[in-house]
């Protein structure tokens, strides 16, 4: 392979990955907790959007409510991360990656 095949591929690896970046800072996904006592919202970049606590919990133990945002937030991440995988896996698709 040549250097300018090689210029060319690692060009259209760097648009796809652009592309696949606004697509996810563009994309919303949402962590539910405790029955949807907690309503996390983020992109697919991880910034947080909005963060939902009903009005029920307001009288429990800090902890409590502080582990009920935490299981949210995982939620919500994990979900974020399978859209990651597959958005960026999707961006990569057929180009060689150095190992």
């Amino acid at each position: 392979m040549d250097m300018n095949d090689l210029m060319a591929q690692a060009q259209q690896l760097q648009a796809k990955v652009s592309a696949a970046q606004d697509k996810l800072a563009k994309t919303t996904v949402r962590g539910i907790a405790n029955g949807g006592a907690c309503i996390v919202e983020m992109t697919g970049k991880y910034d947080l959007l909005s963060l939902k606590l009903r009005e029920d919990i307001s009288g429990r133990p800090a902890n409590e409510i502080a582990d009920i945002v935490l299981a949210a937030f995982r939620d919500a991440k994990e979900k974020a991360d399978t859209i990651i995988d597959e958005v960026m896996g999707d961006a990569t698709a057929g180009m060689p990656l150095p190992e």
